[in-house]
């Protein structure tokens, strides 16, 4: 049985920020920040099926959307090897690693063309923040050799609807919608199993 109330707590209190603080992207980068690090610091409340890697590409399970679409919170699956393309997300976001480890390296465009500004790993417990105020256009990978990596993204709106960027590395770029991977999402407010 896994600790879905890790989860519907962490809804709440993001849902009682985002409702007092709609416009203030520092604070609510900062609350989701603080709130994702505890919830990513617990390996047992997300149930196996939005766990589940693919051999051919990364997944993203949507695990909640505010119905108001001011947020929402996915999982995002990495087989070994698996790498994201160079993308943005015109929306604030935080990342927290769940399990095993992610390279986030970060760019910036100049003359139309994504130039790196940086890499970093991110561990189990680590978070990092997106937003086009912050820098929004990465390229994420799974760096564990041996297995899939999980991640769980929070974003300022319900990003599988959002029209992105897709950036071509010597230039140019594509718009794309993600979607999610799963067809049913976790329930969270089920407490008969308690």
């Amino acid at each position: 049985m896994t600790a879905t109330w890790r989860l519907r707590n962490f809804v709440r209190a993001l849902t009682t920020e985002v409702t007092r603080h709609p416009d203030d992207e520092p604070r609510l980068l900062e609350t989701t920040s603080d709130l994702l690090a505890d919830l990513v610091s617990h390996d047992d409340w997300l149930a196996p099926a939005f766990a589940r890697s693919h051999p051919g590409r990364y997944r993203q399970y949507l695990l909640h959307c505010d119905p108001l679409e001011r947020f929402s919170v996915a999982s995002f699956v990495w087989g070994s090897g698996q790498v994201s393309p160079i993308h943005n997300h015109t929306v604030w976001g935080v990342i927290g690693v769940l399990r095993g480890s992610e390279s986030c390296e970060s760019f910036r465009l100049q003359d139309g063309r994504p130039v790196s500004t940086g890499r970093c790993t991110l561990k189990a417990g680590q978070i990092d923040r997106v937003s086009p105020t912050v820098g929004d256009i990465h390229r994420v990978a799974n760096v564990q050799p041996d297995g899939p990596s999980v991640s769980i993204h929070v974003y300022g709106a319900n990003i599988g609807a959002v029209q992105r960027q897709v950036f071509h590395p010597d230039g140019g770029s594509r718009p794309f919608i993600s979607g999610y991977s799963n067809e049913v999402v976790p329930n969270l407010w089920d407490r008969s199993e308690q």
